[in-house]
């Protein structure tokens, strides 16, 4: 499975525990589309989140962000590691 790293804006004052939140309801459906949210990273000044995962395409990780409730198209697949 191909590695994808995806932003989100609009998360300005988002607190720790709503990105906890935020994460669990795509864990929770995660697997319905053969995707792993491995982590997320939240910039609450800058009003952006970041979310690493393992899928089989990038749609993949669209459709679950977008059934959760917190949609993107900034999504990008990580092809090269140092």
């Amino acid at each position: 499975m191909a590695k994808f790293m995806d932003v989100h804006d609009g998360f300005h004052g988002v607190t720790a525990e709503q990105l906890n939140a935020a994460h669990e309801a795509d864990l929770k459906i995660e697997g319905e589309e053969g995707v792993h949210f491995e982590h997320a990273w939240l910039d609450p000044e800058a009003g952006k989140v970041f979310c690493l995962s393992s899928a089989p395409s990038r749609e993949a990780v669209m459709r679950v962000h977008e059934r959760a409730g917190h949609p993107t198209t900034e999504v990008y697949e990580l092809t090269a590691e140092a």
